[in-house]
């Protein structure tokens, strides 16, 4: 029950985030009631590496959690990695100009949630369907939009998009293979 509201309110996100857009507004602040406020951010995917890879990455914050939902076009059908890096830049062809993942306690790489530890940029792996279409959907505790503590901030930071599956193992990115979209978490 809980996990089918928070469905209806990230798809009600999305449709308010697409407006947004369409009228040249980046982000998006409103008050639910007196006591809550909802941040939003709604962000274009750009291709990298000649990939065709397109899409869109919200990010909606309400009271401490955050949740990302990215709807991803022009993958090829099977498993890709989807990772938060350190710079909110993505100009350069091959999306290196991001950095590496975001890692702001120094952890070693891993599955998000790890004993043994994860960078708080390793959300993980998603499946492309047939068509080569794809939402990633995750909610977490541990991010916030635009607050005062660096370790939680993803403001200034970069959604990337790899062609490959992360194995959680190999240091310190994954061995995910190239990055083929990109997108700076920017007001």
């Amino acid at each position: 029950m809980k996990k089918i509201k928070i469905l209806k309110k990230l798809t009600t996100s999305l449709v308010v985030c697409s407006i947004a857009l369409l009228l040249g507004c980046l982000s998006t602040e409103k008050k639910e009631n007196s006591s809550n406020l909802i941040k939003e951010l709604s962000m274009n995917l750009s291709e990298k590496n000649s990939s065709g890879v397109q899409g869109k990455v919200v990010f909606s914050q309400k009271n401490n959690l955050v949740s990302m939902v990215s709807t991803l076009s022009g993958l090829t059908p099977g498993s890709h990695a989807i990772h938060i890096h350190m710079k909110s830049d993505c100009s350069s062809d091959d999306g290196k100009s991001a950095g590496g993942h975001w890692n702001p306690t120094s952890e070693k790489h891993g599955k998000w949630g790890d004993l043994e530890g994860y960078h708080k940029g390793d959300i993980g792996n998603f499946l492309a369907d047939e068509n080569g279409n794809a939402t990633v959907t995750f909610v977490t505790d541990q991010w916030c939009i635009g607050c005062d503590d660096e370790k939680s901030n993803i403001l200034g930071k970069s959604v990337i998009i790899h062609q490959g599956e992360d194995d959680m193992i190999s240091q310190p990115s994954g061995a995910a293979g190239s990055r083929i979209s990109c997108a700076g978490i920017i007001k």
